[in-house]
């Protein structure tokens, strides 16, 4: 059994877990009679931890809220996934975080035990990020955005179009939307009766509230799932439509080998999957493909079948092609 002092620890862990445990589950857990759970519960309020207890059979325990609750617990594997998240974040686009996520990782390697310490450390000097160029985002107008999906708040704010035009936009959030690239909004825009999705980066003015919003589910259900379509379909509209390939692999296997923040990559079958370009393909999609070393298979747009062509009948005059198929299918690999 866990001695005493660890046993605490690890009740208080347990606690700060999830909502609300029941007295057996935590027995349970920790190997020892409801009893002694009982105990353990009474020392830690002596302690000044907030716990709360519900009587009865559905009864169960609970960590309440309060502004002396005492400080988190994490366990490696969770106090790692922070130090990571902080990193991340201090190279993101979010405007003014980057001093602060430092800070706040700083003080986090400062709690840790040695051991962990010196793996976070390892982390911290031994990596670096670059910024992605591109407008940042006020952290405000995220929180905000954030808050306003949560409460259901119906929200008013100036946006600058895609055509550079100033308007003013009246909304029912329904959730906010990262890309790998860029920060969106997913909402219900009431003046023109359908779902919109905006750029965070386009927002001009402050949020106002302006009542109660509409709880809606967003087509398909999933909001990231549509805001990815959405921006699919805009890119395929533009003068320079994204890059699309086939690659003979599945996608857990090619997933990681390529850039996120440049792509995209769906199943299209157990060991198939479907590539495009996050904007307009260039000649590094084509330099990306065949790096790959895996059979594929382009799909367009032609202006990428022909740049393909020309640069394998220029590697392989003999045996490649001399443009794309004649019969306008995909070009093979």
């Amino acid at each position: 059994m866990i001695e005493t002092s660890a046993r605490l620890l690890a009740l208080l862990a347990l606690l700060q877990l999830r909502r609300e445990w029941t007295g057996a589950e935590l027995a349970a857990r920790l190997e020892v009679g409801p009893r002694t759970i009982r105990r353990d519960i009474d020392k830690l309020r002596r302690l000044g931890y907030p716990v709360e207890a519900a009587p009865g059979v559905a009864g169960g325990y609970r960590l309440g809220a309060g502004a002396d609750l005492p400080p988190l617990l994490l366990d490696d594997q969770e106090a790692i996934a922070v130090a990571v998240g902080l990193r991340t974040a201090a190279a993101g686009q979010v405007a003014g975080i980057e001093e602060t996520s430092v800070r706040a990782l700083a003080k986090l390697e400062q709690l840790m035990p040695d051991r962990l310490r010196r793996r976070v450390s390892a982390l911290s000097q031994s990596t670096s990020a670059f910024s992605l160029d591109g407008p940042r985002i006020d952290p405000d107008v995220l929180v905000g955005l954030a808050a306003a999906c949560r409460d259901g708040m119906r929200v008013r704010f100036g946006y600058l179009s895609r055509s550079e035009r100033a308007t003013v936009r009246l909304v029912d959030p329904a959730a906010v939307v990262f890309s790998g690239h860029r920060w969106y909004l997913l909402a219900f825009d009431l003046d023109r009766d359908d779902w919109r999705t905006f750029r965070l980066d386009r927002i001009t003015s402050q949020l106002r509230h302006d009542g109660r919003a509409v709880r809606r589910t967003p087509p398909g259900g999933d909001a990231a799932a549509f805001v990815q379509r959405q921006l699919r379909r805009h890119r395929e509209g533009e003068e320079a439509p994204a890059g699309r390939i086939r690659l003979h692999a599945p996608v857990a296997e090619i997933r990681p080998r390529l850039p996120a923040g440049a792509v995209t990559v769906e199943a299209d079958g157990e060991d198939t999957c479907i590539v495009t370009t996050v904007g307009p393909w260039s000649g590094r999609f084509l330099v990306w493909a065949a790096l790959l070393d895996v059979e594929l298979e382009l799909l367009g747009p032609p202006g990428l079948l022909a740049a393909a062509a020309r640069v394998h009948a220029g590697l392989a005059p003999r045996h490649g092609p001399a443009g794309p198929p004649a019969d306008g299918g995909p070009l093979r690999w």
